[in-house]
């Protein structure tokens, strides 16, 4: 599963095991408890649920299952 992070601080790619909406929606809320700062979200969320960033060098050719808007907390599917 490929989740595009979008927000002020940080525009990422994480890979990762798949989950639904729901229990995505979960682990985005436990990481986002877990932080002082938003910008250590995407570090928080890697180490609490094993994902792991996209590789700049390959980011051209990878499309999200995912998006996760950090700045809304709004999740969803993109089109």
């Amino acid at each position: 599963m490929v989740i595009e992070l979008d927000g002020f601080f940080e525009n990422s790619f994480l890979i990762g095991n798949t989950c639904s909406i729901t229990d995505l929606s979960n682990k985005y809320r436990i990481a986002k408890n877990q932080c002082t700062n938003m910008s250590e979200f995407t570090d928080v969320f890697c180490r609490l649920f094993q994902f792991e960033r996209v590789p700049s060098s390959h980011l051209e050719s990878v499309r999200s299952d995912i998006v996760i808007d950090i700045d809304t907390d709004y999740i969803y599917a993109p089109s």
